[in-house]
């Protein structure tokens, strides 16, 4: 039962659905998700030494990230594409391990068409997957590490002592940098050729990006969920020195959810 439930989670994340977004801001307009991440390419501006660095959270309208210990009860068909389109645009997807965990990784574009789209531009099919673990635990048996054509870089104190199917690079955890996450970022720029990343958590993942500076836009979907004082925030840890400022670069909705992309202002 488990092999045949796996099968249908992957017949279905692998369909590439059309659905249409109701642009509010800048300009009301019908826009796809292809459309809306067109506006990202013309926008965002390469920092010389480090990914563009996203950061994508689905939230229920008091804040929480998860229910039952998943974003995925907060996600509806809406949310699935525009995240999964965020991922096909990035170089490198990064995340906590927690995250993998709790999630359940697989592989980083299942459908098809979106690899293909993505070889047509010259780019590898799929975006390099990133974990971070800062205490070394792994969670090896998520399918993204059975995965034979995935490529995955580990960032952590160890190299796994497991082997996996997965194409699997390690890199030390840089716990001795005065800013660890920044001496990351630069080694995806200069060792993996990453421009463009997409974090999607957790939320102390998160906090510890805001608090590095290191954070240049979010993509927030607002569920239309109130889940009470359970689940997690958007961001944990220790704050920044100083509150983070944004500017809202677009409003888009769909049912009734809410998509926010969010500048960082520096």
């Amino acid at each position: 039962m488990a092999g045949e439930a796996s099968a249908w989670r992957s017949r279905k994340f692998a369909q590439v659905t059309q659905i249409s977004y109701r642009q509010l801001l800048p300009r009301p307009r019908d826009r796809t998700a292809a459309e809306l991440l067109a506006q990202l390419d013309a926008e965002a501006p390469i920092p010389a030494d480090r990914p563009y660095t996203l950061v994508s959270f689905v939230t229920s309208a008091d804040g929480r990230t998860a229910l039952d210990g998943s974003s995925r009860a907060l996600s509806d068909a809406g949310d699935r594409e525009l995240h999964r389109s965020l991922r096909e645009h990035a170089d490198a997807v990064l995340a906590g391990s927690a995250t993998v965990a709790a999630e359940s990784y697989g592989r980083m574009l299942p459908a098809a068409e979106r690899r293909a789209r993505r070889l047509a531009l010259g780019r590898p099919a799929e975006p390099l997957a990133v974990l971070a673990s800062r205490s070394g635990r792994l969670p090896l048996h998520v399918p993204l590490f059975d995965e034979p054509e995935a490529r995955v870089v580990v960032f952590s104190p160890a190299a796994p002592a497991a082997r996996t199917r997965a194409r699997l690079a390690h890199e030390p955890w840089p716990g001795d940098e005065p800013r660890p996450l920044l001496a990351m970022l630069r080694t995806l720029r200069r060792g993996h050729g990453v421009r463009s990343l997409l974090c999607e958590g957790g939320a102390l993942l998160f906090g510890a990006l805001l608090a590095e500076g290191l954070v240049d836009e979010l993509w927030l979907t607002v569920a239309p969920t109130l889940a009470g004082a359970v689940g997690p925030a958007v961001a944990s840890g220790p704050p920044p020195q100083r509150a983070v400022s944004l500017t809202l670069a677009g409003l888009t909705s769909r049912e009734d959810s809410l998509f926010l992309r969010y500048r960082v202002n520096r």
